[in-house]
């Protein structure tokens, strides 16, 4: 399979031809339009600090439904608990800067690059970008982050330094996207922990025919406050 060098236009090739691994192409940058054209077509960056810029469009893809989003006993029992307070579009800097230095099992180094961080606080200023905090007291102990457009959110990375902090603000972003009718969770690629949420792996084509269709909604541009306080 090839893989595609981009240049600076703004294009990208169709997502069908990226190669088994999912890896489409390379190179081109990281501008906002850049950035948004590759969410709307279903491809996503994904690369190392001493690696050029890589894009990649997996098949399978891993994906949630809001309305098929599974809470365990557990969890059910800590949010009732409510150990957080829980914001929206706060700390959405400190949200992937968390993500990006706090360790992770498995992992020797972080995919979330300087690079990545000035390009996502971005877009998250043009209202793209999306946070959810955790806070104990005035501590953030844990986060998720994600892009939206149309009714699809695009979730990027989630981080925890207190029990429970990062599961307990994704769901309660799910329940949101859920009640303003935002059904698509884009999870990318497979991990276990997704997967006892309730997500599971889509072919592509699939993927992207739900994708086109979320598209055909308007975005929610801006900042983001849930419908009543959490």
């Amino acid at each position: 399979m090839t893989v595609f060098r981009l240049d600076d236009r703004l294009v990208f090739p169709p997502p069908e031809l990226a190669d088994d691994s999912g890896l489409l192409a390379v190179g081109g940058d990281l501008s906002a339009d850049r950035l948004l054209l590759a969410y709307s077509m279903g491809i996503f960056p994904w690369y190392d600090e001493d690696l050029p810029i890589l894009w990649h469009s997996p098949d399978p893809r891993m994906v949630l439904l809001a309305e098929e989003l599974i809470v365990n006993r557990s969890l059910r029992k800590s949010i009732r608990r409510a150990p957080y307070r829980i914001t929206m579009d706060q700390a959405f800097r400190r949200v992937v800067e968390a993500c990006a230095t706090t360790p992770r099992e498995g992992q020797a180094g972080t995919w979330i690059t300087s690079d990545m961080l000035d390009a996502y606080t971005e877009l998250h200023e043009q209202g793209y970008a999306h946070s959810v905090e955790a806070w104990r007291d005035d501590e953030l102990v844990g986060g998720v982050y994600g892009v939206s457009l149309g009714a699809a959110f695009f979730g990027e990375s989630m981080f925890a330094h207190a029990p429970d902090a990062s599961k307990i603000a994704f769901v309660t972003l799910v329940e949101q996207l859920k009640a303003w009718d935002m059904p698509l969770i884009d999870c990318q690629v497979h991990t276990e922990h997704l997967e006892r949420f309730g997500a599971t792996e889509w072919p592509r084509k699939r993927f992207l025919d739900a994708l086109d269709e979320a598209l055909e909604h308007p975005t929610r541009q801006g900042r983001w406050q849930f419908d009543s306080p959490s």
